[in-house]
């Protein structure tokens, strides 16, 4: 059976994936996602601009014969080339780990292999691998990986490379990564990893959303934790806190809304308000209703008895480092009327056009509140303003309107939801999209798509969806707002 570098991988972000992957009906698994796509597209792109710098040797086999594959690279190694793209690498897992087991094999394929001057079966030079990766800093997972790429590489040449390198995007140098030190780390996950395999029971579930959602085995895992009604459904739920309540045997959500807050609050992974509030939220699902959380009002205004309240929401391209769409819903309360602005970027280079169409709107009312829902709003206007210039006197006005609709809420109410996310509390509350299927990853993809094409619909389906954002804001402000004034009056009465 073989075990690759991308089963080390998975591992490290969930148990249960790599186990699926080799083991489970491929039947079940999801459709991939156009986000999904666009990553492995860019992860593509990414590595090509690289390699490209090389003059490189590339194995010719028929894949997927790994045998060949190997022995194509090793003619490679014999003859000295400077470097081989995606070579292939195979060891027996005993000889990576001293044990008895002799059913895995081992398969490495670093991106690139760099021929070092050194001593190797090979001749006077050894090979160093080169993992090229779409993130932008040395993560522990790559690192591991790129030790097990050492390792096999090892097994192969016959002498242990002193060298492995992370090429991380954005960055001009390549990253040395410390092999003494994430050496034995590898091997322990490769063990742990093996022993999943064998294991007659598949590690347990466990929905960590932003690690999940692009996984093919999502639905499956979903649908198993829902059934359990399992606590990592439950907000606040991290791997680590749930270890801690699995220690005192806290496994169900009922369990955890009888549990006293007191008995949490120094555990790891957990404060007094973090306690509070996990037992709240357990007690909110528990109950299917809203529950006010036992804390202070957080500080700010939600309630400004302004004439016209600004609703404000962003859609960006991370890769472009650019902010494409800033729209804005205007309620005017005195003409009871609502108009909705989409300043949008058509082209990258337009970005500071629309920075300065959004200031000009937002300063026709000097007094409205601008909400929006999350800190990114707040962080990119703060971007732009420093990016092109902004007098300080035409931006800290701005910035001293805005009222974060996400924190007022995680700080005063538990809901019984899943995700504290905008989607998941809006339609809670009944709000839907136009678009049942668009997500902001999914207008990320569509701005690359429109920039290719120029097809306008694309266009339309961005704008419709950042519309709707705004429109959501604003129902779940206004649903804030109602709720904490009659629970307060409530209580002020009793």
């Amino acid at each position: 059976m073989l075990i690759n570098a991308d089963h080390l991988l998975q591992y490290q972000r969930c148990k249960r994936r790599p186990v699926l992957d080799i083991h489970g009906d491929r039947s079940l698994r999801d459709a991939p996602s156009e986000l999904l796509l666009k990553l492995q597209e860019d992860k593509f792109a990414h590595q090509q601009s690289i390699v490209a710098d090389f003059a490189y040797h590339k194995p010719d086999y028929p894949k997927p014969d790994w045998a060949a594959g190997q022995a194509a690279t090793v003619e490679l190694m014999q003859r000295g080339v400077e470097y081989i793209y995606q070579g292939v690498l195979l060891a027996n897992y005993n000889e990576l780990i001293e044990t008895d087991q002799t059913n895995y094999t081992c398969l490495s394929r670093p991106d690139l292999l760099v021929k070092q001057p050194g001593q190797s079966i090979f001749g006077d030079w050894v090979y160093e691998p080169v993992d090229i990766e779409l993130g932008k800093r040395p993560k522990q997972e790559y690192q591991v990986v790129t030790a097990y790429h050492a390792q096999v590489l090892a097994k192969v040449q016959g002498v242990e490379t002193q060298n492995a390198w992370l090429m991380l995007r954005g960055k001009e140098k390549p990253y040395g990564v410390d092999l003494w030190r994430w050496t034995p780390q590898m091997l322990g996950i490769l063990q742990e990893l093996t022993q999943a395999l064998e294991s007659e029971t598949r590690p347990e579930v466990f929905i960590a959303r932003q690690k999940c959602n692009l996984c093919l085995w999502y639905s499956e895992c979903y649908a198993i934790a829902q059934s359990q009604q399992h606590l990592s459904l439950l907000p606040g739920v991290t791997p680590i806190r749930y270890a801690q309540l699995q220690n005192l045997d806290i496994t169900s959500v009922e369990s955890l809304a009888n549990t006293s807050p007191t008995i949490l609050e120094n555990l790891v992974g957990f404060d007094p308000q973090v306690a509070a509030k996990l037992v709240v939220q357990a007690q909110s699902v528990l109950q299917r209703q809203p529950l006010i959380l036992p804390f202070p009002p957080p500080k700010g205004n939600l309630t400004f008895n302004s004439p016209v309240e600004l609703y404000f929401d962003i859609e960006a391209q991370p890769d472009l480092n650019l902010d494409y769409l800033l729209g804005v819903l205007v309620v005017n309360k005195q003409t009871n009327s609502e108009q909705f602005y989409a300043f949008v970027a058509e082209k990258p280079e337009e970005e500071e056009l629309i920075w300065r169409q959004f200031l000009e709107l937002v300063w026709r009312y000097p007094e409205a509140p601008i909400y929006h829902f999350c800190v990114y709003e707040l962080d990119t206007v703060k971007r732009l303003a420093k990016l092109y210039r902004t007098p300080y006197a035409s931006v800290s006005p701005v910035l001293h309107r805005f009222v974060d609709i996400y924190e007022h809420l995680t700080q005063s109410v538990a809901l019984p939801i899943e995700s504290y996310a905008l989607k998941a509390i809006a339609r809670w509350l009944g709000f839907e999209w136009r678009d049942k299927e668009a997500t902001g990853a999914k207008c990320i993809y569509w701005y690359d798509q429109w920039l290719e094409t120029g097809d306008r619909n694309l266009l339309e389906i961005i704008l419709r969806y950042n519309e709707d954002d705004c429109r959501a804001t604003r129902k779940v402000k206004d649903w804030l707002v109602g709720f904490v004034q009659d629970k307060y009056d409530l209580r002020r009465v009793g």
